[in-house]
């Protein structure tokens, strides 16, 4: 599929710009929303992959890519109403969504506060916001000083430093990943960083779930190679959205479909291929 063809826009949603990229056709539409420090375009080699099939939506969070970066609302309940507001925009119809990481909790939000917009939802290695605290609260802030400071660091360096330090920690990522990967990492704004907190607002979750009615498939990472979606995480996952599927997906960290493309891929189209028939 040639990127030739794909069209790139902004609509206003729930007050904001956000910018997207699409493939186009008269298909079924599947919306993608990407991990923190990411951009739509981070999903171009799945969306060369699936553009035959549905007309790929790749959406710039706020504060992400070519999107406005206010200074708040980088909840997910918020970003959920972002996507919603773009969905609407563009006139979809229950459209199909995939997240990953912040962008598979943006999704998953989107399910239950707006269970009539999705026809279906794939989240890959969300992590459990979900799950009540575990660490007393000064860990917490330590987290999220450490999530600052590894932002400001990225923000720090250019495109080629990016792509050199990111083929030595990911050495088995295709080369495609590289370029969109650092090109979101220079392009993400400031406004992202500062409200990194620990106690980012996280809306009521159990009457969020409970809500979720389209199919559900979590594609999860492998625990030995720092996937951020926990076993207690999957077990309180599927006891709130019983009719969730889950797939492992084995020596896969945090970046699933980077890392084991085949595999993800495998995931994604049979799962869509019998949700949407279903639908």
């Amino acid at each position: 599929m040639s990127h030739s063809t794909w069209q790139a826009g902004d609509v206003v949603a729930n007050g904001i710009r956000l910018h997207y990229t699409r493939t186009g056709g008269a298909k079924p539409a599947l919306v993608l929303a990407h991990g923190v420090t990411d951009s739509g375009l981070c999903w171009s080699p799945v969306a060369e992959k699936l553009a035959a099939d549905y007309d790929v939506v790749m959406v710039d969070a706020r504060g992400h890519g070519q999107s406005d970066a206010p200074e708040s609302g980088y909840d997910p309940a918020t970003q959920a109403a972002d996507l919603a507001g773009l969905i609407a925009a563009l006139g979809l119809h229950r459209p199909a969504l995939m997240g990953h990481s912040m962008g598979a909790v943006t999704v998953l939000a989107l399910a239950g506060l707006y269970p009539d917009i999705p026809a279906a939802v794939v989240l890959e290695d969300p992590p459990a916001f979900w799950l009540p605290p575990a660490q007393p609260a000064a860990a917490g802030e330590n987290r999220a000083t450490a999530m600052r400071t590894w932002m400001e660091s990225l923000r720090s360096k250019t495109r080629e430093q990016l792509i050199a330090e990111v083929r030595v920690q990911s050495p088995t990522w295709p080369e495609a990943e590289l370029g969109p990967w650092a090109d979101a990492k220079v392009a993400f704004a400031r406004n992202l960083v500062r409200p990194w907190t620990p106690a980012a607002q996280q809306p009521d979750w159990p009457a969020i779930m409970r809500r979720i009615t389209c199919p559900v498939l979590a594609i999860a990472a492998d625990g030995a190679k720092g996937a951020a979606l926990s076993e207690e995480g999957i077990a309180s996952l599927q006891a709130a959205v019983p009719h969730v599927q889950v797939v492992r997906v084995a020596d896969a960290g945090h970046n699933i479909r980077r890392e084991q493309p085949a595999a993800f891929m495998a995931a994604v189209t049979g799962f869509l291929k019998e949700a949407l028939a279903r639908g």
